[in-house]
């Protein structure tokens, strides 16, 4: 083997042994939601265990993700209807500069709760492998759904899990 195909060898092991670790640590439902260090777009520290009692739509984004802005006025709908009802939605960006995000918003404003988190524990955390993930989480914060990407045919049945999750109840998979 030669230099090149040494190091191309080595970067695919590498990259195998990362997806394996992230497959093999995965979250999975009915497991506790892991807190992470997060803060608000405002800057203020949050904290998932302050919303216990409460269900929460988690979703992980970035600005250069196409589905990201498709799902963006459904979680403000979301909000609106169901925020009274026991909802929060927390949005996570995962850009690495303030300024794409804020160009990406100027376009696709939020009403919901919009996070950053510098360290990107998070998404670590999450074993998040694509934009947008979502989680629900439960009103006793578990884990409850796991929803990878967004197309607009997934409002109808994520809406349905959330509802099911406000109405005190496990959705069925």
């Amino acid at each position: 083997m030669n230099k090149k195909n040494v190091k191309a060898f080595f970067s695919l092991a590498l990259f195998a042994g990362t997806a394996y670790l992230q497959a093999a640590f995965a979250l999975e439902p009915g497991q506790p939601a892991p807190g992470c260090p997060m803060k608000t777009w405002e800057g203020t520290p949050l904290d998932l265990s302050q919303y216990k009692g409460k269900v929460v739509y988690l979703d992980f984004w970035a600005s250069w993700c196409m589905p990201c802005a498709q799902s963006f006025p459904f979680m403000n709908e979301m909000h609106s209807d169901l925020g009274p009802k026991g909802l929060q939605i927390i949005a996570i960006n995962l850009d690495e500069k303030l300024e794409d995000a804020q160009a990406f918003l100027a376009k696709h404003p939020a009403t919901f709760t919009l996070a950053r988190d510098p360290d990107n524990t998070c998404p670590e955390l999450y074993g998040v492998q694509g934009m947008p993930s979502t989680y629900l989480v439960d009103r006793e914060g578990r884990i409850s759904h796991i929803h990878k990407g967004y197309r607009v045919g997934d409002a109808e049945k994520l809406r349905a899990y959330v509802q099911v999750l406000l109405d005190n109840n496990r959705p069925k998979r």
